[in-house]
């Protein structure tokens, strides 16, 4: 008798699916993803023996810490938001994409899928983690 591994089947389906995540919690370090994690979850779900059909306390938990981890990802991003906010109107300096250090005040932030940026005296999409120094 062969026992077949429904995780393992699952991850190979959600790789065969495309890896590739357009959500907004895609991440860049490896881990998944919202979407990622829900593809994981519906091949594990088709990859399943009718037969012998998965303990649904297994779901519910896996769906709890989806949740779980969905609404601390929220935080963080609301938290980064606020953060950003606070920096308009403030002088800052920071590693300038064009190369060098470069001191400005902030003038506005953005906040879209790949993240919260900041317009510093007219040049956007200014990483946060550029930020060198608040005055």
């Amino acid at each position: 008798m062969t026992t077949v591994n429904p995780t393992a089947q699952a991850a190979a389906a959600s790789n065969s699916a495309g890896s590739g995540s357009t959500s907004g919690t895609e991440n860049s370090n490896g881990m998944l993803g919202q979407n990622d994690f829900l593809k994981l979850m519906i091949a594990q779900l088709q990859a399943q023996d009718p037969l012998q059909p998965a303990n649904t306390n297994e779901y519910i938990n896996e769906l709890a810490q989806f949740t779980q981890v969905e609404q601390t990802t929220n935080l963080a991003n609301a938290n980064e938001l606020s953060g950003a906010v606070q920096l308009i109107g403030r002088t800052v300096a920071y590693n300038n994409p064009a190369g060098g250090v470069a001191v400005g005040k902030v003038q506005s932030v953005q906040s879209n899928a790949s993240g919260t940026t900041v317009t510093i005296e007219g040049v956007g999409g200014v990483k946060l983690a550029s930020i060198t120094e608040v005055n």
